[in-house]
């Protein structure tokens, strides 16, 4: 999810784009028809055991050091500033760099960080102990101060804040000694605490980002205390990362790092295959196989925390009739997708949330939370009927996609051939990859789109990561959703610290949600990392948007 735009997308000319719209979405729907029969001949990847994928725990550890890796990234970030890192590019790169006062852990864990110690004397304070010596990139050591300016900047409205959402609760933010930092809520806020293994605990050095001014996050150092810092930026080319010698823990086991901007997918598959590129996550789903028989290297997959869904972007057209949304859920078929689309690697679904998020829930509760959700089969009459009733027979939809991955691409075909067997006129809108990450953050980038396909990862190992987006003016509610009961029963939620009575409540959002569709939920996706015989030790966890995996990355042999 991101800054601001490298570009935005347009509202089509009439007539004759319509035609074209017209020529394009018949030749879509017939390619998805022949990818399904595809898919249904082939069935899932297999794995040498002949089974499907697996998840892997971790990958092996490395043998010692190596001087420098490349990594393949999918988009230049638009800017590394903390406060609105809110999408893969951005925190891939900014989780080896910056640092927050808790950490997430490969195992999805939440551990010390910056802060060596948490307490939380009354259900409206939460106290951190820092650690002491802990230096900044640009130089001086991290203190008090430096923790309140960090997390003040994510509060200033002036800063248009991804994050702004998790302070929603916070009074104030005061030192209340040298190294120790106390945060103040209005009221009980199970969620906030979590958030600080995020990019929104994040500290920076105060002198640093307001020496860099305007510039900070796009030019020069970050100011941070992570085992890289940021080296040379190639605009349109590559990030380099340095180890930071002065890292208070343990050091990086590759003195430099670079990714490498590759917006096409084949582009991206190649690198990792002629060793141009050494590793990468976000594997294009198409890629698959062929890294699975390279001979090169190694296809890993972990948990993801990720969900594959149809964003809803507009509820003042056609879809602000719940019975169309429905009719969408009902036509799509979520296993030919994940057949083509995911390459097999993923599971349909009608939840908003993975069943991963829920392992701390008793077997009650996730059987309620999961009761209905599991989608059948396309129910193509059932959803036509559901058009007509409604009046949208024929209406207008406008789709994005990109050529990001084929799990964009061919969701969004997905979208239009179910939208075309039940009577609606699905136009899909092509936006570059750079641009694609602009559709999270701005809403003129939204502007003429009326669905996109959006893959969430939970930040935080808690369903309400991903239920809160679905309250009233919640960051990524695009559409403007709006439900008084849900709201009731997300502040119900997040003020409960007793884990088991938090997911109870939980779980009558969960299906809520799944009733109402902000979101049109497709599929579940684990994570995929692929790393050549050259190297080893990155986590095949989500854990990388927050964790800093490439001071883990070493040799292979």
């Amino acid at each position: 999810m991101t800054t601001s735009p490298t570009s935005s997308p347009t509202a089509s000319p009439a007539r004759r784009a319509a035609r074209r719209g017209r020529r394009r979405h018949r030749r879509s729907a017939a390619a998805l028809a022949v990818l399904a029969a595809l898919a249904a001949c082939a069935g899932p990847p297999r794995n040498g055991s002949g089974t499907p994928f697996d998840l892997s725990a971790a990958t092996p550890r490395p043998k010692g050091d190596i001087d420098s890796f490349t990594w393949a990234l999918y988009a230049e970030p638009p800017t590394l500033d903390y406060t609105v890192a809110f999408d893969y590019p951005q925190n891939m790169v900014l989780s080896n760099v910056c640092e927050s006062l808790l950490r997430w852990t490969p195992e999805l864990t939440t551990a010390p960080g910056l802060a060596r110690r948490t307490t939380h004397p009354d259900p409206t304070t939460w106290v951190y102990d820092l650690r002491a010596g802990v230096r900044f990139h640009s130089g001086g050591t991290m203190g008090a101060d430096d923790v309140v300016y960090s997390l003040e900047r994510q509060r200033d409205p002036d800063n248009a804040a991804a994050w702004a959402q998790v302070f929603q609760n916070v009074t104030s933010v005061r030192r209340t000694g040298p190294l120790q930092v106390t945060v103040r809520l209005k009221k009980p806020d199970s969620q906030f605490p979590q958030y600080m293994a995020s990019a929104a605990g994040v500290v920076a050095s105060k002198a640093g980002v307001e020496a860099a001014g305007k510039d900070y996050g796009t030019s020069g150092g970050l100011a941070c205390t992570g085992p890289f810092e940021l080296g040379t930026w190639h605009k349109g080319q590559s990030i380099e990362l340095d180890r930071f010698d002065g890292y208070w823990g343990r050091r990086a086991k590759s003195g430099k790092v670079v990714f490498r901007f590759l917006p096409d997918a084949s582009a991206r598959t190649n690198a990792l295959l002629s060793g141009e590129a050494d590793g990468g996550y976000l594997i294009p789903t198409e890629s698959y196989d062929r890294l699975r028989g390279s001979g090169v290297g190694k296809l890993y997959f972990g948990e993801g925390l990720s969900t594959v869904n149809v964003a809803v972007t507009n509820l003042r057209g056609a879809l602000g009739d719940l019975r169309v949304r429905r009719a969408l859920s009902l036509a799509l078929d979520r296993s030919g997708f994940v057949q083509v689309g995911l390459g097999g690697a993923g599971t349909p679904t009608g939840s908003p949330t993975t069943r991963a998020t829920w392992a701390g829930a008793p077997e009650r509760t996730r059987k309620r939370a999961f009761a209905g959700l599991r989608p059948g089969r396309p129910d193509i009459a059932r959803a036509k009927a559901l058009v007509k009733k409604a009046g949208a027979t024929g209406r207008t939809l406008t789709v994005a996609t990109s050529s990001i991955g084929q799990d964009v691409s061919l969701l969004a075909t997905a979208v239009q051939d179910a939208g075309t067997r039940i009577g609606l006129d699905i136009r899909l809108k092509s936006i570059a990859p750079n641009a694609f990450t602009a559709l999270f953050t701005d809403p003129g980038a939204r502007k003429g789109i009326d669905m996109f396909p959006l893959t969430y990862y939970g930040s935080i190992t808690d369903p309400l990561d991903v239920l809160t987006n679905f309250r009233s003016g919640a960051y990524l509610n695009f559409a403007g959703h709006r439900d008084p009961v849900y709201d009731r029963l997300v502040d119900r939620a997040t003020t409960l610290d007793d884990p088991r009575e938090r997911l109870a409540v939980e779980a009558r959002l969960q299906r809520r949600a799944a009733r109402q569709l902000p979101w049109i939920p497709v599929a579940e996706w684990p994570t995929a990392v692929f790393l050549n015989d050259r190297i080893t030790g990155a986590p095949t966890s989500i854990s990388y948007m927050y964790h800093p995996w490439a001071a883990d990355v070493g040799a292979a042999r």
